[in-house]
């Protein structure tokens, strides 16, 4: 058991010195999570609030386009729905988080 021990060890006398060398090999895999957060779960939680302050501040008049390219204007706003008219006699209902942008907003 010990020969196997001192097979695989720098140290033949047996002692732990490699505590700080495992801590430095993983500063890499830390910095690699830590890079990955700000780039891309930061941003994307950024844009996701921004998008839900947009759907919440929909109002009837807005101009909005839907996320299949649909351009039409707010007729009524629900809960979670939203009715939209695409034409003088054509009215849509849809969910609220179909809506990709607001286009013109009207003024209140």
């Amino acid at each position: 058991m010990h020969s196997l021990f001192f097979a695989f060890s720098n140290n033949p006398s047996g002692g732990a010195q490699g505590g700080p060398s495992l801590l430095v090999s993983f500063i890499p895999i830390i910095a690699i999570f830590v890079l990955f957060y700000l780039l891309l779960i930061l941003p994307q939680q950024k844009k996701a609030k921004q998008h839900q302050s947009m759907l919440n501040s929909l109002h009837k008049g807005d101009r909005v386009v839907t996320t299949g390219g649909m351009y039409g204007t707010v007729h009524d706003v629900k809960d979670n729905m939203i009715v939209l008219k695409i034409s003088d006699e054509v009215k849509v209902e849809l969910v609220k988080s179909a809506v990709a942008a607001v286009i013109d907003k009207k003024a209140e």
